[in-house]
């Protein structure tokens, strides 16, 4: 890389970092280690330059330098070896460099036959993660009800206005009501799916020129949905809250017929020629799909190859991702709710960021089937919607097994329910400070009668190095790309998936027991508190499968607008109904969920 930046360099600097190179490219196992009887005679120099010029990596003359070095090294050597100690973390006799110089031929061999065959996207791995491992208990609890919590009569009205759910709003209104009341409003025909559907989609495109949030309008689909649930609903088929709400999906969502990018231009026009499992069985409850929302590229923050979504409460900030679009178009009133995803914090940081409500479920309550792959063992889908009570609703629906995604899982969940707070025990974190949103919530329900115990997280195992995983798992799904030097668009991405080509199989089962030594230390947390707010868990949770959710809880002045700002909870494996129904209590005391933004600030 320092070659690029060196406009006439001395032959010592290239010669120093021709060596450098050679280090790199026998250590590297993205690429094909050279053979041990390599020589120097013209025909292996032109065979060696084209495997480097391949590479793509540097210019011309640097290859041809590379080339010359390389070959007159003799390939795999004791001194090769001795570079690439520092990788696996050992560090050999001269001895034992000599032997497994010796040795590695054979290694390399088996190395280039797994590499020569290819793997699609949507191929898994046969290791899959079990987040109730480390705590078999946990799989009783999550067969049924909590003790703490009741089913309850749902509300009669969810919406925070006093409009009668039985008349039409004017549209400005109507574009902000939560899905009980909007359901309400299609079963006494105050309002049409049709209707709804098309005022959503015309928001979206009136919108879109400030928040840059939807990569493709589903209108034709929509539409076609909308009049099969108004034609559903006047038959008297009901097929739940869900039928004829409109809808949006983050665009890792394959959709039969419409291009799924995952944010990245080199997909920027590919059709997508099935649908993902968590689409269909929204679509099987009725909801109606106006649009696939913009997703940083490949699962990374909020820049996509059209630019940046926008926060809408500060146009001039990014929506954070990478469910930047699901988190903008919920905040903006664009859609009722959206489904996102999360690896290690794609839900929740837009969430908190948006002022919006956010869901990241247990890992495996939600079929990853047609959703883009980035770490098989950390992957969640999840809700983002105005409230607490609409993610219940969307989880309700899209919650449970699938053959097609090995991880996914049959657990109890109902909604709504009720706790009793008598019965309930609130942790409160305290390794870490207590943040104003964290305190606002914990002042609620100690409002309410809450016992508050003090509790800390385990901070010794850390989980931010063992989060490395997770580059290692997307450096393999996207290996072809990097081999093929393919970068364009994908924000920081390629420098990760080429670091990640450097840990070994080794360390990567060792940060697997380590994160099994996690799992069991969260497994002790929740044999002390039912739920806990706040602990900048992110890292932890996202490692160990535990749920939490972004809930606005306060108001913070600020420019060019006062914007929402979110605690969050965390509970215990697939305690999402927890989650939300104590969600729901602050909720109702923190009297946020009326503000809205004015799309300014640009």
């Amino acid at each position: 890389y320092a070659y690029m930046y060196l406009s006439s360099p001395p032959a010592s600097i290239i010669i120093t970092f021709v060596s450098l190179l050679e280090h790199w490219f026998f250590k590297n196992p993205s690429f094909k280690i050279l053979p041990t009887a390599m020589t120097s005679d013209s025909s292996s120099r032109r065979r060696l330059l084209q495997t480097i010029a391949a590479t793509g990596v540097g210019s011309a003359v640097f290859q041809r330098a590379l080339a010359d070095e390389a070959a007159k090294s003799g390939g795999l050597t004791a001194q090769s070896v001795e570079a690439a100690e520092w990788i696996a973390g050992l560090e050999l006799s001269p001895e034992e460099r000599a032997r497994l110089a010796g040795s590695l031929p054979t290694l390399q061999s088996q190395l280039e036959k797994l590499r020569a065959i290819s793997c699609n996207f949507e191929d898994l791995p046969a290791l899959r993660f079990d987040p109730e491992a480390a705590d078999p208990a946990s799989r009783q609890m999550a067969a049924a009800a909590r003790p703490w919590l009741t089913p309850v009569a749902p509300p009669t009205d969810a919406a925070p206005s006093t409009t009668p759910a039985t008349e039409r709003p004017q549209d400005e209104d109507l574009a902000w009501l939560p899905i009980r009341t909007l359901a309400r409003l299609l079963r006494t025909r105050a309002v049409s799916s049709e209707e709804l559907t098309r005022l959503y989609l015309q928001r979206l495109m009136r919108d879109d020129q400030k928040l840059n949030c939807v990569v493709t309008l589903t209108e034709d689909l929509a539409i076609a949905q909308a009049r099969t649930a108004d034609r559903e609903l006047a038959a008297g088929t009901d097929r739940g809250l869900l039928h004829g709400i409109p809808w949006g999906a983050k665009d890792l969502l394959s959709v039969a017929g419409y291009a799924t990018t995952w944010g990245a231009p080199q997909f920027r026009d590919r059709q997508s020629k099935s649908t993902a499992a968590v689409v269909s069985r929204l679509e099987a409850a009725g909801a109606v799909l106006v649009a696939k929302l913009s997703t940083g590229a490949l699962a990374m923050g909020d820049q996509w190859f059209l630019g940046q979504t926008r926060n809408p409460w500060n146009l001039q900030q990014g929506s954070s991702g990478s469910s930047a679009g699901s988190a903008s178009a919920v905040a903006a009133g664009l859609v009722p709710f959206a489904i996102g995803s999360e690896t290690l914090g794609s839900i929740m940081s837009p969430a908190r960021r948006c002022g919006t409500t956010g869901l990241r479920p247990t890992f495996g309550r939600i079929s990853r089937a047609g959703c883009m792959a980035l770490s098989w063992s950390m992957d969640k889908l999840g809700p983002l919607a105005r409230s607490c009570d609409d993610c219940g609703i969307v989880l309700a629906a899209a919650h449970g097994a699938d053959p097609a995604d090995p991880c996914s899982v049959d657990r109890w969940f109902e909604w709504p329910m009720q706790p009793d707070l008598s019965k309930l025990r609130v942790g409160k974190v305290t390794d870490k400070p207590i943040l104003p949103p964290e305190q606002a919530a914990l002042d609620h329900l100690q409002a309410l009668g809450a016992q508050i115990i003090d509790v800390s997280l385990p901070r010794d195992l850390q989980e931010w190095a063992t989060a490395g995983m997770l580059d290692v798992e997307a450096a393999c799904i996207f290996r072809e790309w990097t081999n093929q030097g393919i970068t364009e668009g994908l924000n920081v991405w390629p420098a990760i998936f080429r670091k990640a080509r450097f840990m070994s199989a080794v360390d990567y089962m060792h940060a697997a027991r380590i994160r099994f030594r996690l799992m069991q230390a969260m497994a002790e947390v929740f044999r002390k508190v039912d739920i806990y707010v706040g602990g900048e868990d992110l890292g932890i949770t996202n490692l160990t499968g535990h749920p939490s959710l972004a809930l606005p809880v306060l108001m913070k002045e600020q420019q060019p607008q006062p914007r929402p700002e979110c605690c969050t909870l965390t509970a215990g494996l697939h305690d999402e109904a927890t989650l939300l129904a104590v969600g729901t209590l602050i909720e109702q005391r923190a009297d946020v969920l009326r503000f809205r933004p004015e799309l300014a600030g640009v």
